[in-house]
């Protein structure tokens, strides 16, 4: 737990009152801003994590007297701008955070900021595309389509029509779409046998599949799908589901946000109701889960159990293996790892769970691991974004430096996001390159399956 000068408790976290008439009010939301930046000013422990922070204190000591009060008000929203809601400055560094009666909760004022300029309309169409996840991964499996929409988007004149159109930097890395959906290609149900409740552990499992490894990378959710029939653990896939709703939360969009809690909620709580954990292998759409739509809506019953149902891939199995019911029949080394903690893994309060895994696995076969906590600078949609891409390399380079250490044969992170933007990163700077593997993947490897 961060040392917070005086005050040992652990870092509460106050419902976001979105609903509120207050909440868009652009004056009101200035205010707390402006309050809020002259503590982070006098303060400056965050600057390394992320771009608002520089772009705040580089304002302010621009100011005649070096004082946050001389910023323009209309500068604030720089610093909103560069805030992508990693929630890093809030769980890891700031010691002000709520029970401190200076109460500062960075993230959710540049939430409140967002949503203030999403409701204004200063967000863009190019932009609200990006975030619909749903509506760019409809093409996804689609024969002859999907060939043809990979290829184009590999050329330069679809790269610069992409710019144009969305705000894509031509040499930011785009993930492809798959030619089979994970929800078209796995199984329902798998390991009909029922196994017993651990101590910590639901024995069935609940697959939230995500737009990401539905859409983008199905070969994820087939190796966790794997991995619980080696455990033998049953399983099903969500009956239906639509975008977490992170990538409209990180526009400010609160609105659709809603609309898709209300598609979701209702179906993961009745796995909740029916003793199912829920895992989803994307750790901003766990996050979402557990964190965002349950601070959104505290007073919604169904919103809170899907929280307590919720859980990361790595978070269930270590803790199965708690339970004395997970099989560690390891076979096959994995030689060199280099693993990237993604940052919305970090703020699950959780531990390092993946990391645990692999040093489980170290005890049975060779794993020589490396593991990297740093944000990678992707961020959603950041890294992809004209603005923003070459920013997001910046911030990044410290973990790509870190990952190439002692040349690893693979490099891995539990966001393949981040990891696509490691490995780009590394290739920019030069660095050795290495396979690209999710921690997923590498345990079905060790596994022999």
């Amino acid at each position: 737990m961060t040392h917070r000068e005086g005050n040992l408790e652990a870092p509460t976290r106050h419902p976001i009152d979105w609903q509120s008439p207050g909440y868009h009010d652009q004056a009101a939301a200035e205010k707390e801003m402006e309050r809020i930046f002259d503590i982070c000013h006098g303060c400056r422990r965050c600057v390394s994590l992320c771009h608002s922070f520089p772009t705040l204190f580089d304002l302010v000591d621009a100011t005649s007297d070096g004082e946050v009060h001389e910023v323009a008000k209309a500068d604030f929203w720089k610093v909103v701008d560069q805030c992508y809601l990693c929630d890093l400055c809030y769980m890891t560094k700031c010691p002000y955070v709520p029970p401190h009666p200076w109460n500062v909760d960075f993230p959710h004022t540049m939430l409140r900021a967002k949503a203030i300029k999403f409701k204004n309309g200063g967000v863009g169409a190019g932009e609200r595309f990006l975030a619909s996840t749903d509506k760019h991964g409809q093409f996804a499996g689609i024969p002859v389509v999907v060939q043809v929409a990979n290829a184009l988007n590999k050329t330069r004149p679809m790269r610069k029509a992409l710019d144009k159109a969305l705000g894509v930097h031509p040499d930011a890395w785009l993930p492809e779409l798959a030619t089979s959906r994970f929800r078209w290609s796995a199984k329902k149900t798998g390991s009909a046998t029922a196994v017993r409740d651990g101590e910590r552990t639901p024995g069935k499992v609940a697959i939230f599949a995500t737009c990401y490894v539905n859409y983008n990378e199905p070969g994820i959710g087939h190796d966790l799908v794997k991995l619980l029939e080696h455990n033998e653990i049953p399983y099903t896939l969500v009956e239906k589901e639509k975008c977490c709703g992170m990538p409209k939360l990180e526009l400010g969009d609160l609105e659709s946000v809603a609309r898709h809690k209300e598609a979701n909620i209702p179906v993961l709580a009745k796995y909740a109701k029916d003793g199912f954990a829920i895992l989803s292998a994307v750790p901003s759409c766990t996050l979402m889960f557990k964190q965002e739509l349950p601070l959104m809506f505290p007073d919604d019953a169904d919103t809170q159990l899907v929280k307590d149902a919720m859980f990361d891939p790595f978070e269930y199995l270590t803790a199965r293996h708690r339970d004395g019911l997970l099989k560690t029949d390891f076979k096959n080394d994995l030689g060199k790892v280099s693993y990237h903690i993604p940052c919305h893994g970090r703020v699950q309060n959780i531990g390092r769970k993946t990391e645990e895994m692999l040093k489980l696995i170290g005890q049975k076969v060779t794993v020589q691991l490396n593991t990297v906590e740093r944000c990678s600078g992707h961020a959603g949609t950041y890294g992809v974004k004209t603005p923003t891409h070459a920013i997001a390399l910046k911030i990044g380079r410290p973990v790509f430096k870190a990952m190439a250490k002692d040349g690893p044969d693979v490099i891995s992170s539990d966001c393949m996001l981040a990891g696509h933007h490691i490995a780009q990163g590394m290739q920019v700077n030069g660095l050795p390159a290495a396979k690209l593997m999710h921690p997923l993947s590498l345990v079905r490897l060790a596994y022999g399956l």
